[in-house]
């Protein structure tokens, strides 16, 4: 098949591919279809020319730009394995990504990250001003070969390596559009980096569409960017779309599609969006899947609705299995690549689920976050998203702490705020927070906090000791770091308080 970016810039010419702010910001930047197929191809024939081979993994340290985007493409045409890292990652973390990977082409957007750097060779991409007029860039390819790899689930240990194929983010690509409809006058904005899976899925989803990718504009807030770029289409986490409530609560009114996942959805935040009419989705979704498995229309029952077109689902004792042509190629180990799957070809997702009675799926929590507490099973995201519902709450995390009567007993770390009533938007939750502890009497909130889940969930569940969300862990992705979180406050446990 031809690269469906190369077929984009033969159907939709003239339709705007890319746009970012330039150095005057305000000016945008506009490359259209043609123009980008162009830059594509200008760009593999710079990196063979500087020796990568076809099987290669090319990896990249950048925020989003245009020369990201042409190298991830420019890896689809010469068979080159796409690597995005994390810039937030640290040059020993890096040089041990190298060593783990065998890695030998890098290229970054900021030079003085090579001084420490241990990479066998750099890479350099030079995007030119003008291009040959007329050049036909439609060489076959295969859709099914290895084309990217997306580390997931590094908060603590070594990521995994998840190697996707084209193929995979087609399918994933033409599923979500049979549910969001996307067209060539819309506008999507990269709010997610091209190091997580969604990221790549806005990638694929516009280019399929001949729509237009909106380069995040750092210079603005998001809420801003929102309203200036005229976007239609944007993916958010639920943090993110609270944020924007915040700053500018209309700053959604032009959006067609907020499309909210990779965290727990208060009902607060749905039913704001519903009061204020904004066409918001939930979705459930994973790296291993290329990104939606399941999607529905925001809704206050919880769920997110059925599996879109090429996924299949099932559920085994409550656990959620997927298949079809969205499941990825496998991770990359030393030892080559490894798909785990069953008998009968179903992924593990190790989340736990349940469906409705017409087959809607709602998501109960991961099955490696689950403890017994005195016989019982606790599934801390339940316990999360009653703790979510209380005003002076951001975020939290429930997790076990050891206990000699019960097993395991519910502890909380929450990151506390305080409320400002002058932004009251939802019913059940005061959204607008700020971050000014001394505003509140935490003990005070800690004992609401305590009586909420009891009087919600059951006594039981109630967390027995509560921490301040520390502030020196750093995310390397958009999820909250769980494990990195709950370890930052282990020194903090006191066994005498668990028992109360």
């Amino acid at each position: 098949m031809m690269s469906p970016l190369h077929q984009a810039g033969l159907n939709y010419p003239n339709a705007i591919a890319i746009e970012e702010a330039t150095l005057d910001q305000d000016v945008n930047s506009r490359i259209n279809y043609a123009r980008l197929s162009g830059l594509v191809h200008h760009v593999g024939q710079q990196l063979q020319a500087q020796g990568v081979k076809q099987g290669d993994i090319v990896a990249c340290l950048s925020h989003n730009n245009i020369e990201m985007i042409c190298l991830y493409w420019a890896c689809v045409d010469a068979g080159w394995i796409f690597l995005p890292l994390s810039p937030r990652f640290a040059d020993m973390q890096i040089n041990q990504l190298i060593e783990r990977f065998d890695l030998q082409w890098l290229w970054t957007d900021t030079p003085t990250r090579k001084t420490l750097i241990k990479i066998r060779h750099w890479l350099d991409i030079d995007l030119p001003k003008t291009l040959p007029q007329g050049a036909s860039h439609s060489a076959e390819i295969s859709p099914h070969i290895a084309s990217n790899i997306i580390l997931t689930s590094g908060s603590s240990g070594p990521p995994k390596a998840a190697i996707h194929c084209l193929n995979n983010h087609l399918s994933s690509a033409r599923g979500s559009a049979s549910f969001i409809a996307l067209k060539v006058s819309d506008t999507w904005l990269l709010s997610l980096p091209l190091f997580h899976i969604g990221g790549l899925a806005i990638i694929h989803r516009c280019t399929l569409a001949g729509a237009c990718i909106v380069l995040r504009n750092s210079a603005l807030a998001l809420a801003e960017q929102l309203t200036d770029n005229h976007i239609t289409h944007v993916s958010l986490v639920p943090t993110q779309a609270i944020q924007i409530l915040q700053q500018q609560p209309d700053a959604f009114a032009h959006i067609s599609a907020l499309l909210l996942g990779g965290g727990v959805i208060e009902p607060a935040l749905i039913e704001t969006l519903k009061q204020q009419n904004i066409n918001a989705y939930t979705s459930y979704g994973m790296t291993e899947m290329s990104s939606q498995i399941t999607t529905a229309k925001a809704n206050l029952l919880g769920h997110h609705g059925y599996p879109l077109p090429s996924r299949q689902l099932s559920l085994k004792d409550g656990v959620i299995y997927v298949k079809g042509e969205c499941l990825f190629l496998g991770y990359l180990t030393e030892q080559g690549l490894t798909l785990p799957l069953d008998d009968q070809g179903w992924f593990c997702t190790n989340d736990k689920g349940q469906l409705d009675p017409e087959g809607q799926l709602s998501i109960l929590g991961r099955v490696d976050n689950m403890f017994i507490c005195g016989g019982e099973n606790i599934h801390p995201e339940q316990i999360e998203a009653v703790l979510l519902s209380h005003p002076n709450v951001a975020q939290a995390i429930v997790f076990a702490v050891t206990d000699a009567t019960f097993g395991h007993l519910p502890g909380a770390i929450i990151d506390y705020c305080a409320v400002d009533n002058s932004h009251n938007v939802g019913s059940n939750h005061n959204l607008h927070c700020d971050h000014n502890k001394m505003a509140i009497d935490i003990d005070v909130v800690n004992l609401q906090l305590s009586q909420l889940v009891e009087s919600t969930l059951a006594r039981f569940k109630r967390p027995r000791q509560f921490f301040t969300w520390p502030q020196n862990v750093v995310s390397s992705g958009l999820k909250v770091p769980r494990k990195s979180i709950i370890a930052a406050i282990q020194p903090q446990i006191s066994p005498s308080k668990t028992t109360q």
